[in-house]
Formats: structure tokens, sequence, C-alpha cells
């Protein structure tokens, strides 16, 4: 039997985002809320279930899921793939009871089944790969949330450790490497971070160096 890889804890010193959470809502409140809202707007809703949690990221978030999404979209240049990215798009489970607005969301594996046109939530699959940036504490588990929602491929960054997840049997493992980048140590992450904390150019530069590098010596 697979067992889920705990919850990760959030470091409470840094302030990555601002959140406020209403519990004992129901799916037609979250759905009326949703319609209240702007589609522009800076804050990102998560329901699960009776629980919504409104989170505001600020710079720090902001910079870190940006930042992870320079270095997937190059990866899938660099290794020739396809992607359709969903970034914070609304995801409505009503048979769940669950919806999600990530930091980032990707098709990648399934993007032929999606290109061109917009995604069902309710007859497509969910996407490959999603990615959520917690830096401050959040009540929703995050884990168990999305392996509800069969999402193959889950990262989460808490602005210091990245750890990647994938589901097997309904629940999430962590593993030590990413599934749709299974040539790409994690350590290649860190240090896109780190480069880009100076200069986001030179980190993809150095990211595209690294990987010409890799193909020339196999």
């Amino acid at each position: 039997m697979v067992v889920a890889a705990p919850e990760p804890r959030s470091d409470l010193r840094p302030v990555g985002e601002q959140r406020v959470v209403l519990r004992g809502l129901s799916w037609d409140s979250y759905l009326q809320i949703l319609e209240a809202l702007p589609e522009s707007r800076g804050s990102r809703l998560t329901y699960d279930d009776g629980v919504l949690e409104i989170t505001v990221p600020l710079e720090d978030h902001e910079f870190s899921g940006r930042l992870i999404e320079r270095f997937i979209l190059t990866l899938v240049e660099l290794m020739g793939l396809r992607i359709k990215t969903m970034c914070s798009t609304t995801m409505t489970y009503p048979h769940l009871r669950k919806g999600a607005e990530p930091d980032n969301a990707y098709y990648i594996q399934n993007q032929p089944l999606v290109k061109g046109r917009n995604v069902d939530f309710g007859e497509d699959p969910p996407p490959d790969l999603v990615v959520e940036v917690d830096i401050t504490h959040t009540d929703i588990a995050k884990n168990q949330f999305y392996a509800s929602l069969e999402v193959p491929e889950f990262w989460r960054f808490n602005g210091k450790i990245w750890r990647i997840y994938v589901l097997r049997e309904g629940v999430y493992t962590e593993v030590k490497t990413s599934p749709t980048f299974p040539q790409v140590p994690k350590e290649r992450l860190y240090e896109f971070l780190a480069t880009a904390k100076d200069d986001e150019i030179s980190a993809v530069q150095a990211l595209r160096q690294w990987w010409q590098s890799q193909s020339e010596s196999t």
C-alpha cells in the first residue's frame, strides 16, 4: 500500500501571502462569490468542501511563482515538448465540492487533448502539472486536495524547499526527480532561483547553457 506523503509545514516567519479563511460556506455561495469578483483580481480562491481560503500573493510569492514558471517553460522548449499554460484559471469540480486557482497549472502530456480550445474540467483530465507556492501557512491540505482532483504531478515551494509529488494509488508520494523533466536534478531549480535574484535573464541563459552541455556530453 502506498503511504501518502505528509503535508509540508510552512515557515511562519516570512510573509509571502495574506490569507482569509471562511468556513461553513456552501458550494452555491462559493460560486456566487466567484461570479461577484472581477476577473482581473490579485486574490486567488481555493474552496474545499465548505472551507474557502482567499489568498493575496505578496512579492516573495509572486517572484517565486513567476520564476518557477519561466523555469518550466524554458525546459519545455529545450526538450521539444508542447504545453498549454493555464496559469491561475479557476478549476471547479462540483461533484467533489472543490475549486482551485493554483499559482501555475499546465497541460504537457495531455496538451494534444486540450489544445486550441478552452478546457472543460467536467470532461477533460486535470492539468498534468500544478505548482503552488505557500510561504506562509495555508489551511487547505493541498496534497490531499490536488490528489482528490487526480492531478498527476504536484510541485510545492515554500520559499526555501521545492517538493515534487507524484500520484500513486490516489495519494501523493514525494520523489526526487520530476517525471515530466527526468533529466533535470532538483539542484537546477535552486540554482535558477538563486541566479534570478540578481538577474532573471542570466538565470535563463545559465539553464540553457547547462542543457547544452548535458546534450553534448551524451
